[in-house]
């Protein structure tokens, strides 16, 4: 695998390759510097990284890191073998989010068609808003946009790639607003009456970031009640609708999740479409997690009601592995609103008598103008492995969880918080010391350092990584996440073995 990336450097040691401050230094050198950086980097990144025998993670502290960094800036370029320990150096004590033992996010391992894509994609340099700078691009985003939105359940609609889940969340926003109060791009707030935005209290972050952002304001998010599984309530929903509206505000949006980011959980959307479409209100669903269970027979009925919404949110980043960074904001719209709300014609960029047809130049669909080709690593990976390959990783994740699940409970000091609904295992490990004393006055301050313990252990050993949190009126838990096609059964059972092995004597 070292040779993957060979440029002809002909064996030459990394220290006689020219000197790269040389500015008159040719392509052709350049590109021997290149050779000698990609296979640090798939030795240390593709091989060690994915290696069960090596270490998620070098840890070092802060101070220690950037003396190892050498993180100065200076005047003077730096030689070639310096720069090459640099980028062995960034790799070595980066986090290895591909490796097996990973679990610590809703990101993880790795897709070699998809990495092709994002190699491909960064060699290529090319901004994704002209047909003129970006043919292949814009008509590979257009595919794949009609693709995800067939799974959806849409036969038309809109959409676009987008830098994160988040700004999705914040363009559906602004869209709903645009909608109904078209002047307010022009005019901005003053045109604008008070907007209320409707979400579950264990939605993402990012709903009341974007309210923020887009001037809404933080205190205008109505957050509504979730069942004893995380799952937002309709009923809630509908009750706080009528409550604002007797107040004097316009009910803007329902944010709904799909796979909420701690629990796993997923939105009702039949039943809370039912209230949107009652009292005319723009349905969002916020699938940045869940979305990818749209590819599988099984399991896609978790996202039942989905074609009833206005837009969705998607991360094929997360369970799909395609790579950060990969989301895409789909809408059911058809009148061209994407546009119409974002757009600002500049004339430089967005000439209407060009030869070919001005419909493909997609880039004043979004806030941005600079924008990366993220759909190509998304089409590179499905047009490899299929929508039925893709089906059988999202299987596969959740066979694991099943299998985790059941070896958890045969162990003790394992206490499981909520029957997974999807890929999330939340769960606090108990020590020997503790069980049995629930009733102690103590405990809950205990437990909530349980985690944190067994945390920085796993992290200063490098064995692996998982996440904790509190929720409520839950102290400190371990948040499992698995979606890794390197994942087996047998890193299932280490993880549970160092749970115990890290943990046992607290």
């Amino acid at each position: 695998m070292a040779n993957m990336f060979s440029l002809s450097s002909d064996g030459q040691d990394p220290a006689e390759l020219p000197d790269l401050n040389d500015p008159l230094m040719d392509h052709s050198e350049g590109q021997l510097f290149l050779n000698e950086a990609f296979k640090i980097i798939i030795e240390e990144v593709l091989c060690k990284g994915t290696d069960v025998k090596q270490k998620v993670c070098e840890w070092k502290e802060p101070e220690h890191l950037a003396l190892l960094l050498d993180l100065e800036l200076r005047a003077a370029g730096e030689p070639q073998q310096r720069l090459l320990q640099r980028v062995q150096d960034v790799a070595k004590y980066s986090i290895k989010t591909s490796h097996p033992r990973f679990f610590n996010q809703l990101f993880a391992g790795v897709d070699y068609h998809a990495l092709a894509g994002r190699f491909l994609s960064e060699a290529l340099n090319t901004n994704l808003y002209t047909y003129e700078v970006a043919p292949v691009f814009v008509l590979i985003e257009t595919e794949v946009l009609r693709s995800l939105r067939q799974l959806v359940g849409w036969t038309e609609g809109d959409g676009i790639f987008c830098p994160g889940g988040s700004t999705c969340n914040m363009f559906a926003m602004n869209l709903a607003r645009y909608r109904l109060f078209p002047e307010v791009k022009s005019q901005g707030l003053w045109a604008v009456p008070r907007l209320t935005i409707f979400t579950s209290a264990e939605s993402h972050y990012s709903v009341k970031k974007g309210a923020a952002y887009l001037g809404i304001g933080t205190d205008n998010i109505v957050v509504v009640k979730v069942d004893e599984g995380g799952r937002l309530i309709p009923e809630d929903l509908e009750e706080k609708i009528e409550l604002t509206k007797a107040q004097g505000a316009v009910p803007l949006l329902v944010s709904c999740t799909s796979g909420t980011t701690v629990r796993g959980a997923f939105d009702p959307l039949d039943r809370i479409a039912d209230v949107c479409e009652k009292h005319t209100v723009w349905m969002h669903v916020d699938a940045a997690w869940g979305g990818s269970v749209l590819f599988s027979q099984q399991h896609r009925h978790l996202m039942k009601g989905v074609a009833r919404a206005n837009s969705v949110a998607w991360n094929p980043h997360k369970l799909l592995m395609a790579g950060l960074q990969c989301s895409a904001l789909l809408l059911q719209d058809t009148t061209n609103l994407l546009k119409k709300c974002h757009s600002a014609n500049a004339t430089y960029l967005f000439q209407q008598d060009k030869f070919y047809d001005v419909n493909l130049d997609v880039g004043d669909k979004t806030v941005q103008c600079g924008r990366k080709d993220d759909c190509l690593k998304l089409w590179l990976m499905w047009k490899a492995v299929g929508s039925i390959g893709l089906a059988e990783r999202v299987d596969k994740a959740f066979n694991l969880v099943r299998y985790l699940v059941e070896q958890m409970r045969k162990r003790e000091g394992f206490h499981l918080l909520w029957e997974p609904e999807f890929l999330n295992v939340c769960f606090w490990f108990i020590p020997p010391s503790m069980r049995g004393k629930e009733g102690n006055a103590d405990y809950q301050d205990r437990l909530a350092n349980v985690a944190p313990v067994i945390k920085e252990r796993m992290i200063k050993q490098g064995t692996m990584m998982v996440g904790y949190q509190p929720l409520g009126d839950k102290v400190n838990f371990f948040r499992m996440i698995v979606l890794s096609t390197l994942v087996s059964k047998e890193d299932m059972d280490f993880f549970l073995d160092e749970i115990e092995r890290l943990g046992n004597d607290l």
